[in-house]
């Protein structure tokens, strides 16, 4: 999508965006896994190639560095046994997903060493990205990512930390017959085997969820109503509405300032603000 395409966006309101809302969708995507521990597992195992007996969802929406900083909400963070994973989908490239993933790994090391884990005792690490857009531009529908010495490539650095990158607009180039069906439902909304007809069932259920939708509305309306009580007086209260939702939509700060007519300052301190009441 180009710069034109951005200024031109229809900003939806949040029954539309609920409406529309597919697994591809943030929210949608973190209630089904969260609450379906089977189905979050066995996603694992497509995604990974790999038989997990059993995973334990952690409780917390957030996890939290220190009483002091700021924590950082995963959509969904499991771990089995011996094994932690990160699992988040991605509708847009924000131009800054390799670093959160780098982000993301820290997270999960200190928040294990903070429990009493010694260095060997730290689990074995997947931070995966089921991306719609091909982020690295290079046409592959998975990257795959681990610690090896570049003088001789054929030393690792055995870190056991893992990141995968999966490009569902590129499902087509996949050989794995779950993953491509997997990956076609998340860009297309269409299922083809039976895990994407379980997926689609329950992401009808997920949106009957009256509690739920309550969640998402109330989610929405508090960002775009935290910019209508006095952080914006002087200010054109149209921009700005319309820089908040572009914003959640991860599009480019520079790009919006000059949709929205808004300095780029201003955007970005309006950023800023989503971040921290996310």
């Amino acid at each position: 999508m180009n710069e034109t395409d951005f200024c031109t966006k229809e900003i939806l309101s949040p029954e539309e965006k609920w409406e529309k809302a597919t697994i591809a969708n943030n929210f949608i995507f973190y209630k089904v896994m969260r609450h379906n521990p089977d189905v979050c597992r066995q996603l694992l195992e497509i995604l990974l190639e790999m038989k997990i007996d059993r995973i334990v969802m952690k409780q917390e929406e957030e996890i939290q560095i220190d009483y002091d900083k700021k924590g950082i909400r995963m959509d969904v963070y499991a771990r089995s046994e011996d094994k932690a994973f990160n699992l988040e989908i991605q509708a847009t490239d924000t131009g800054e997903i390799p670093e959160r993933a780098r982000y993301y790994q820290g997270i999960l090391d200190v928040d294990e060493l903070n429990k009493g884990a010694g260095y060997k005792d730290l689990s074995t690490s997947y931070i995966i990205f089921i991306c719609l857009p091909d982020i690295f531009k290079k046409g592959l529908c998975k990257y795959t990512f681990e610690n090896i010495c570049r003088e001789n490539t054929d030393i690792k650095l055995n870190d056991r930390t893992y990141k995968y990158f999966f490009i569902a607009r590129n499902y087509d180039k996949i050989l794995n017959e779950e993953q491509k069906a997997l990956l076609k439902f998340f860009t297309s909304n269409e299922s083809s085997n039976a895990f994407s007809e379980r997926l689609a069932a329950m992401v009808k259920d997920a949106k009957l969820n009256t509690q739920w939708r309550k969640q998402f509305m109330y989610y929405e309306y508090e960002i775009a109503q935290s910019f209508r009580t006095g952080k914006d007086e002087g200010k054109n209260e149209k921009a700005v509405e319309d820089a908040v939702e572009l914003l959640k939509e991860n599009i480019p700060p520079e790009t919006i300032a000059k949709c929205v007519k808004l300095p780029l300052e201003k955007v970005l301190e309006l950023k800023e603000q989503i971040t921290v009441n996310a």
